[in-house]
């Protein structure tokens, strides 16, 4: 800064000297015209010359005046006005008569030089001023134009910049306006779908694919402003009869004072994904399959041999009916077992179809509660409610649910059966899901357990099937829902979450 106004300042300085010289060139001139008008008035005295001479010669001092005016302005016309006046006003007083009476006209002669040189000045003052300000208006111009001029190019770069993000961009983007019709597309988009950015503007959305897979059913509720976003996993078809599976996000675009002017649709091809996913999903099966055929086998190992050796107990007891007695008791024992085995194996490997409908998540735990009240207080085991009691209804099958919570609220009390404790059931919810807690002050799952508890045929107990869990697990998975464990040596908690209703979901888009 200091050093930008040191070169400067060499430069004010040198034209102010230029403006200085000019300025005492122009009184040069000025004072040289009025001493030769002077030295005229004189020399015609000497040679006496007739009075129409000096008339002419006194109308040129108003040479300098109107120039000294036209230079300098008002005070330049006056003050010169002033310097022609006095050697005038002398001349006339000795020689041509005076200033009053009958040569009055010499005194108006001086006057005329005070008004003619004011006058004339301050039209030039009025002049130079509006001068000034249409310098200004036109400066001030210039610079608002400049600054036009780079807002534009800052746009058209901004434009550009964003033009390049779009191209460079993967995945198909689209943006539509309010009335669903296709307003720009991205280079992907136009891959993706096989068409051109001018075949599909300004279409419907619809009507650029084959199958939308309901893509116009939710850019009708982000355009209509019931859900400000839908995000989810569709199948499409092209015109051109490309199948796609995509995952598609369409959100609303808002305008600074909030009004809905059109929605973004962007599309990432999922096909590839789904490809890789389903191998993934082959591999676990396999490998689940193994792992649930290790597990079927050492079930049924063991009750098998504890029944071979208690009917080679029957062969040898030789009559003796305690002995006999004894073993087939063992040999009912592992049947049992065995049948449990098989229940749970039938339930875990043909799970009934969920019947979904709305559900009313305290009233199915309130269920639970009922069941379960007794086989708690045996085992001296509180069980204790705590509810939201505004909680919306959720999608799905009750009397899976009544499962899911009977066999977390029969493990928590199995768990605390030798020395009791309590069991938590509380409610909430919190944007699309209920959230049901069930937590219990039992001795808690070992940290290396906590990982496997929801793997087939994997129990903490030893008359198990290790299918309780994994069944939940299944349960939820089906209602699209999510199931997390926290266990510590306090206690362990289980975390439920399911989805609510559709109509509540719409009901809180169309009141966001």
């Amino acid at each position: 800064m200091t050093a930008a106004a040191d070169e400067s300042r060499p430069v004010v300085d040198q034209r102010d000297e230029v403006n200085r010289i000019q300025d005492l060139r122009v009184v040069a001139i000025i004072g040289a015209m009025l001493f030769v008008v002077t030295a005229l008035h004189l020399y015609t005295d000497s040679v006496a010359e007739s009075a129409a001479i000096h008339l002419l010669y006194r109308r040129l001092y108003y040479v300098p005046i109107l120039y000294a005016a036209f230079v300098f302005g008002r005070r330049g016309g006056f003050l010169t006005a002033l310097a022609a006046a006095i050697p005038f006003g002398m001349h006339a007083q000795m020689a041509l008569g005076g200033l009053t009476g009958e040569h009055a006209d010499n005194g108006l002669e001086i006057v005329m030089y005070v008004i003619i040189g004011t006058l004339f000045g301050a039209l030039r003052d009025m002049e130079e001023g509006k001068t000034r300000d249409l310098r200004q208006v036109s400066e001030r111009l210039e610079d608002a134009y400049r600054k036009l001029e780079e807002r534009a190019i800052q746009l058209i770069n901004i434009q550009d910049y964003t033009q390049s993000i779009l191209r460079s961009i993967t995945s198909a983007v689209l943006t539509v306006g309010p009335d669903a019709s296709v307003a720009t597309a991205n280079p992907a988009a136009e891959r993706m779908l096989g068409m051109s950015e001018y075949e599909m503007v300004p279409k419907p959305l619809v009507q650029i694919l084959a199958d939308d897979g309901g893509l116009d059913s939710d850019l009708t509720r982000v355009l209509s402003g019931r859900v400000p976003l839908v995000l989810r996993e569709i199948g499409i078809r092209t015109r051109g009869g490309k199948q796609l599976q995509v995952q598609v996000s369409t959100s609303r675009m808002r305008a600074v004072g909030g009004r809905t002017f059109g929605a973004v649709v962007t599309m990432e091809d999922m096909s590839e994904v789904q490809s890789l996913t389903e191998q993934l999903i082959r591999a676990d099966r396999l490998a689940a399959m193994g792992e649930l055929t290790a597990g079927v086998a050492h079930e049924v190992r063991n009750p098998l041999g504890i029944i071979r050796a208690s009917v080679q107990l029957i062969e040898e007891a030789g009559g003796d009916h305690e002995r006999m007695r004894e073993a087939t008791d063992i040999v009912k024992q592992e049947i049992d077992r065995l049948d449990r085995v098989i229940k749970a194996l039938l339930d875990f490997g043909r799970p009934s179809k969920p019947t979904f409908v709305s559900t009313d998540v305290e009233d199915v735990l309130r269920d639970v509660v009922l069941f379960t009240k007794r086989f708690a207080k045996q085992a001296s085991v509180r069980i204790i409610e705590e509810y939201d009691g505004s909680l919306p209804d959720v999608v799905a099958d009750p009397d899976q649910l009544k499962q899911v919570f009977l066999n977390l609220v029969t493990n928590a009390v199995q768990a605390m059966e030798v020395e009791g404790g309590e069991i938590t059931l509380s409610s909430s919810y919190d944007e699309d899901y209920v959230q049901v807690v069930v937590a219990d002050t039992g001795p808690g799952i070992p940290p290396e357990a906590t990982g496997k508890i929801f793997d087939p045929f994997y129990s903490t107990r030893d008359d198990g099937t290790g299918l309780g869990l994994t069944i939940v697990h299944r349960i939820i998975d089906a209602h699209d829902g999510h199931i997390e464990v926290d266990s510590t040596s306090d206690g362990t908690t289980f975390i439920v979450e399911i989805p609510v209703s559709e109509e509540h979901a719409i009901d809180r888009g169309v009141s966001e």
